[in-house]
C-alpha cells in the first residue's frame, strides 16, 4: 500500500511535470496550458458518450438474464479515465485515453475481470454454490442452528410477519339474554 501511495503522488506528479516543462519549452506556456485544458473537455465528452455506449450493453446483458460484469469494469475503468483526463497534464490524459478507447479497454477489462474472478474462488466467496469448493455459505452449523443472541457467527436474518387469527385467538361468542325469554309465567 505505501509503494502504490508513493507512486500515485510522488512519481507520477514529478513526472507529470518534468513533461510539462518540456512541452511548455517546445510549444510555449500559452499553447501548453491550451492543449491541458483541451484535452479535458474533449476527454469529459468522450467520456460521456462511452459511459452511454456502456450503460447501453448493461442494460441489454440484463435483459437477457446474463450478469454484465465485464461492463461494470469497464465503466470503473470509465470513470478512471474521465479523473486521468481532467487532471492536468499528458501523461495522465495517455493513461487515460487508452482507458478511454474501446479498442484498449475492453481487453483490460475482460483481463482485471478474469483476475477478480479467480481471486474470489480462490478465497472461496464466488464458485460453486455458495461458498464455493463445497463450503456451507452460513458456516459450520447451519442457517438455523444458531443462537439468535450468538453474535459470533454474524449471520443476521430480516424478514417480516403476519399475524394470522387461528383457533386458538378466537374470543368466545357473547349474547345478550332476554329477560322475556327467562321470566317463568
Amino acid at each position: 500500500m505505501f509503494f502504490a501511495l508513493l507512486i500515485i503522488f510522488i512519481v507520477i506528479p514529478t513526472i507529470e511535470i518534468s513533461v510539462l516543462i518540456r512541452v511548455g519549452e517546445v510549444l510555449g506556456v500559452w499553447t501548453t496550458v491550451a492543449l491541458c485544458l483541451f484535452t479535458a473537455v474533449v476527454g469529459a465528452s468522450l467520456v460521456r458518450s462511452q459511459g452511454i455506449s456502456t450503460l447501453m450493453d448493461v442494460q441489454q446483458k440484463l435483459a437477457r438474464g446474463e450478469a454484465p460484469g465485464q461492463e461494470i469494469v469497464e465503466g470503473m475503468m470509465l470513470a478512471m479515465a474521465g479523473v486521468l483526463l481532467v487532471i492536468p497534464g499528458f501523461v495522465t490524459d495517455f493513461i487515460g485515453l487508452l482507458l478511454l478507447t474501446p479498442f484498449t479497454r475492453k481487453p483490460v477489462a475482460a483481463y482485471v475481470f478474469k483476475r477478480m474472478k479467480l481471486k474470489m474462488v480462490a478465497k472461496g466467496q464466488f464458485g460453486a454454490g455458495f461458498g464455493g469448493q463445497g463450503q456451507n455459505p452460513f458456516g459450520q452449523q447451519g442457517p438455523f442452528n444458531n443462537n439468535p443472541f450468538d453474535q459470533q457467527e454474524g449471520n443476521t436474518f430480516d424478514g417480516d410477519f403476519e399475524r394470522k387469527p387461528d383457533a386458538s385467538d378466537k374470543r368466545p361468542e357473547t349474547h345478550q339474554i332476554d329477560d322475556k325469554d327467562n321470566k317463568r309465567d
